[in-house]
């Protein structure tokens, strides 16, 4: 959903840069320049000699981190979700900390996410679970698993704690928590698609305070 909003910047990444071996910085670096190449000009552009030449590295130095391709793909995506979701975790934490009513800590936390989609310094480069969805028939079933998975968790995540706020203060009209839950989802993964589009960097940020401002009327506040 996010995908790499936050940068790592300061003295922490420099620590866990000089824990890295020299092959996992190799790995690392690998991956970045494939994320780059796939939500830019799509997966089956993307070739391995292209992938060896820029990172400077023989095709047996590819072989030895990644089985082929679609393994590349399987260790790209799953750092992309572990990453997305460790964000949302700070962001969800962050906001519960903030206050014990469910209605005012999901509004503190939709406003997280919008100033921290307007901290971003340039455009979003693009979205790694659009790329595999759009793509499906390019990436193996394994792939294509984790990203349903994925959705799931969201859609299970946000649908808990909008049902926490319906106990508390029902919805001014009818409506299912996991509807309301995915709409949050499309909002972000549009607004990637919309941004990049029309070249509008403050896009994301807006979107979703739309969204925050429907679930305030919405629940009454």
């Amino acid at each position: 959903m996010v995908e790499r909003l936050v940068e790592k910047t300061g003295p922490a990444v420099q620590l866990e840069s000089a824990a890295q071996t020299k092959g996992e910085r190799t790995r690392e670096r690998i991956m970045d320049m494939a994320y780059e190449s796939i939500v830019q000009k799509g997966f089956a552009a993307t070739s391995i000699e292209e992938l060896v030449e820029a990172a400077g590295i023989t095709k047996s130095g590819f072989f030895y981190h990644f089985k082929d391709k679609n393994d590349l793909a399987r260790q790209l995506f799953d750092r992309f979700l572990s990453e997305d979701e460790q964000i949302i975790d700070t962001l969800e934490s962050r906001a519960r900390e903030l206050s014990d009513d469910p209605l005012q800590s999901f509004l503190i936390f939709l406003n997280l996410y919008a100033q921290m989609m307007d901290d971003m310094e340039t455009l979003h480069p693009g979205c790694m679970v659009a790329s595999v969805t759009y793509q499906d028939r390019m990436f193996d079933a394994d792939v294509r698993q984790m990203n349903i998975d994925y959705l799931m968790r969201m859609r299970e995540r946000f649908g808990r704690w909008l049902g926490e706020i319906a106990a508390v203060s029902p919805p001014r009209h009818e409506i299912e928590m996991t509807d309301l839950a995915d709409a949050l989802t499309g909002i972000v993964e549009g607004a990637i698609v919309l941004s990049k589009a029309l070249g509008d960097e403050g896009l994301m940020g807006r979107q979703m305070r739309i969204y925050r401002n429907h679930i305030r009327l919405l629940f009454g506040v």
